[in-house]
């Protein structure tokens, strides 16, 4: 198993980034609000989970140990594979996740495509106590009121101007954002954008 990556990021996609260590180029499938903090050419550990198949292993990477706690949490339910987890991740922080599990909010679970009525009933009832919030990990990010700046960087990090950047921005939202906002917003922008770089 391989728990964790240490070494330089070669490349930052919409959703892998590519990490050098020790001379290995290692593809690493990972949530927005990670790929948001990743530069070409920077240091970077990744909290990472291994999932072997018969003709493949797939790497997936996360910012800190609670992200991919979550991940693995969600891949334990039945019906729930690594894609559909990492879909979650893209559209819930972990401490959103596990506000509504412990709330019962079938609906915000609902709202990650490809989860319908029938998964989202089974996560509820599967994840009661497994999920806890990351107080710690997320205390510091918790005194940022407007994520804006941090997705109009991750758009830069991913190659766009930052003229385009910040009006892909400001075209999806009409206001401050919050933290747990943040990924959703990239997301929403990514596609705002579609394939031009500008």
């Amino acid at each position: 198993m391989i728990a964790q990556l240490q070494g330089t990021v070669l490349d930052v996609g919409t959703s892998t980034v590519v990490v050098d260590v020790g001379g290995l180029g290692y593809s690493v499938l990972s949530t927005p609000a990670t790929l948001a903090d990743l530069r070409p050419g920077a240091q970077v550990r990744l909290f990472t989970h291994l999932v072997v198949r018969e003709d493949s292993l797939t790497l997936f990477g996360f910012g800190n140990a609670s992200e991919r706690g979550t991940f693995e949490a969600l891949t334990s339910v039945q019906g729930v594979g690594p894609r559909l987890a990492l879909a979650m991740l893209a559209v819930h922080s972990p401490s959103a996740l596990a506000s509504a599990v412990a709330e019962g909010d079938r609906k915000a679970l609902e709202k990650v495509p490809g989860i319908g009525a029938k998964v989202a009933a089974r996560l509820l009832l599967e994840l009661g106590g497994k999920l806890t919030l990351p107080a710690q990990e997320g205390g510091a990010r918790a005194a940022i009121t407007d994520g804006r700046a941090q997705v109009t960087e991750a758009l830069v990090g991913l190659g766009y101007n930052a003229k385009v950047a910040e009006k892909a921005v400001e075209s999806v939202t009409d206001g401050p954002i919050g933290d747990d906002e943040v990924s959703h917003t990239l997301r929403a922008a990514l596609q705002n954008l579609g394939g031009s770089r500008g």
